[in-house]
């Protein structure tokens, strides 16, 4: 309010002890938009010291705060002007506050309450355009506290109409702030693609390149082997600015994948804030990553040029989803040996099985969620070699049927590949070629005498002209490291190369990538509940289509006991041996009658038999040839009753000799 003669009257409430100390003139606005254009208001702020004089105090001991200019009152985090005269006041230096309204001071009851029950406990008065009113006499501090609320309550009014309008707007599909990258919006508001035609190919090739990698990680690796850098505009002004090319970052591309503009949809109130993830200081903090689309406050479809359908779109949010290293998805494909890592799960507690490598690469299967997670043993473990063997056969045995139509969509995406990456490159050149032919333009409209001019020109262009051939030089050497374009014959070739489907799978040039790749593609889960007891794991194939495969296969152990024939393998390996065979004879008969050792070996061996056969305790069988030695002596004993006689292993007994 306008300034009066009675506003700059003395009041009987400043008494000597007021006036004993100084006197803080606090100025605030709450953006730096309105103290640009609201200079007036300011200005009164300022105007406030003249009736401090008024009130007695001289301009010496009046003080003003204004480092909250620009800064909102609705909370005390990030105003140091407000946190000062808090400080100013508890140190019991200050005896007037003047504001040209309460609501200069706090929006917030909490933060008013706070200074009002210093300013009682120190005697600060407290005015404003209205009066002068202090906070230890009972009427003037209700009706402190009313305008407080007052103020508050004001705040809340203003925030729910501002929120109201940006709603009602954004339900039409028209509160825009800015569009990521490959998208135009013009001063108008309309949201059109990026009218560079290598921006949109750059972003196409963003989503053609996720068809075919998969990842995020393989996206990138391929922008940044290929050269091939991003279209950013400034978004300055609220529309686009000049076009830049800047290099491929993992978080930009993971934003455009999975941004819904890009399949033609609007949304808005898709990251709310939740105020217990809010850091003091920060209002934008606290920000949820992400809301799905039936959650947001607004989602249209079809409101933009798409660069992909939905069905796309969709489709790659669920494969984005699926990479994630978490307990309810695969994870993403990595560099590992392991066929089936992301997809195996246990059958005894449900969770993920995660890879496991020896010291020699071999991969194992391994359930330690209960472990890392509540401290318990490992739920159960197995080699994957004997498992993997059969899934593959599995999925060999699926593909054969697809196997020539695999094979064409594969080379037809190659070419198609190799078409993107060359339309990339000439766009390129031709983006160069137009630079340099301007600064060649510019050049020669310059008067050859202003040579202060013509230099800078003429450097100018030698270098955009040597750009063009350098990049030429580097579009050459692309399109040599390209495979050529399949003709007739290569197409014959695919075709004989799809009918022998196992070749493709075991040829060195097929990485384990390719092949986890397409186990994905066929299966969504597989099973394993291992024997822990036995050498059986019972492997449960769930495919994509939903069709269920069982099927039970042998796994290496330890050691033969645990081997689920050890009863049959014994009883026949000491049948053999009192039928006075050789451990070679044993050895052969126990591999043709179908027994396996354990540890992964090929077969048995006579060194193996006759290990088992001490380990067995069993008596030695007797000599085909007349035994010289004779009978035994006193103090004499065979090994084996020796061994049993002393309650120890027949293995002991013998290296016993040797001490």
């Amino acid at each position: 309010m306008t300034a009066t003669p009675r506003d700059l009257s003395p009041s009987p409430k400043v008494r000597p002890w007021h006036l004993d100390r100084g006197a803080i003139v606090y100025v605030r606005q709450s953006t730096p938009q309105q103290v640009a254009d609201h200079q007036e208001s300011t200005a009164r702020q300022y105007a406030l010291t003249d009736r401090a004089s008024a009130l007695g105090w001289t301009r010496e001991r009046v003080t003003v705060i204004d480092d909250d200019l620009g800064k909102s009152g609705q909370s005390i985090e990030g105003r140091p002007g407000f946190q000062r005269l808090l400080a100013e006041v508890a140190l019991d230096r200050i005896g007037l506050i003047l504001g040209l309204e309460m609501s200069r001071r706090a929006r917030s009851c909490k933060d008013g309450h706070q200074l009002l029950e210093l300013c009682a406990r120190f005697r600060v008065l407290l005015a404003d355009a209205d009066g002068v009113f202090d906070p230890t006499d009972h009427s003037d501090r209700l009706l402190l506290g009313l305008h407080g609320m007052m103020n508050e309550a004001e705040l809340h009014v203003l925030k729910q109409r501002m929120h109201q309008g940006k709603l009602n707007k954004a339900r039409r599909g028209e509160l825009i702030v800015s569009v990521p990258v490959g998208y135009l919006k013009h001063p108008s508001g309309q949201v059109t693609l990026d009218p560079d035609e290598q921006a949109q190919g750059v972003v196409r090739l963003i989503f053609d390149e996720f068809d075919r990698q998969g990842t995020v990680h393989g996206i990138l690796r391929h922008l940044i082997a290929h050269g091939i850098r991003l279209p950013v505009r400034s978004t300055a002004g609220g529309s686009g600015g000049p076009l830049q090319w800047r290099p491929p970052g993992r978080e930009t591309i993971r934003q455009i994948l999975r941004h819904p503009i890009y399949a033609g949809a609007y949304r808005y109130g898709h990251r709310p804030t939740d105020p217990r993830r809010q850091t003091a200081g920060h209002p934008k903090s606290g920000r949820n990553s992400g809301l799905a689309a039936d959650e947001c406050l607004v989602f249209l479809r079809d409101r933009f040029p798409a660069y992909i359908s939905w069905e796309r779109f969709e489709a790659n949010q669920l494969r984005l989803a699926a990479n994630r290293s978490r307990a309810g998805s695969p994870g993403a494909i990595r560099n590992g040996t392991a066929l089936l890592a992301g997809v195996v799960r246990c059958g005894r507690c449900g969770k993920r099985m995660y890879v496991r490598y020896t010291r020699t690469g071999r991969p194992s299967y391994v359930c330690s969620t209960l472990r890392s997670d509540y401290g318990l043993p490992l739920c159960q473990s197995t080699p994957a070699a004997d498992i993997e063997t059969w899934v593959a056969e599995q999925v060999l045995s699926a593909l054969q049927p697809a196997a020539l139509d695999a094979s064409l969509t594969a080379a037809a995406a190659v070419e198609e590949q190799r078409r993107q990456l060359v339309r990339h490159w000439e766009q390129r050149i031709e983006r160069a070629r137009y630079e340099a032919d301007r600064a060649g333009r510019q050049y020669h409209a310059c008067e050859p005498e202003n040579r202060l001019v013509a230099r800078t020109l003429e450097q100018r262009w030698d270098e955009l002209l040597r750009e063009v051939a350098r990049l030429e030089a580097e579009f050459d050497r692309v399109r040599r490291t390209q495979p050529r374009v399949l003709g007739e014959a290569d197409r014959d070739r695919v075709r004989q190369l799809a009918e022998h489907v196992p070749a493709v799978w075991r040829a060195s040039t097929t990485t384990p990538a390719d092949r986890r790749q397409i186990v994905r593609l066929l299966i969504d889960t597989v099973v394993v509940t291992v024997d822990p007891t036995g050498d059986r794991a019972a492997i449960r194939v769930e495919w994509s289509g939903g069709a269920v495969q069982q099927q039970t296969v042998h796994r290496p152990v330890q050691g033969y006991r645990q081997q689920r024939d050890w009863p049959q393998l014994s009883a026949r390996l000491i049948a053999l041996h009192e039928q006075n065979r050789t451990p070679a004879e044993i050895a052969t008969i126990l591999q043709e009658a179908g027994f396996r050792p354990p540890k992964r070996a090929t077969g048995f061996t006579a060194g193996m038999v006759r290990r088992l056969v001490d380990d067995l305790g069993v008596r030695p069988r007797v000599s085909r040839v007349p035994d010289e030695a004779g009978p035994l002596t006193e103090g004499e004993w065979w090994l084996h009753e020796l061994a049993r006689h002393l309650g120890v292993s027949p293995v002991t007994v013998h290296g016993s000799r040797w001490h």
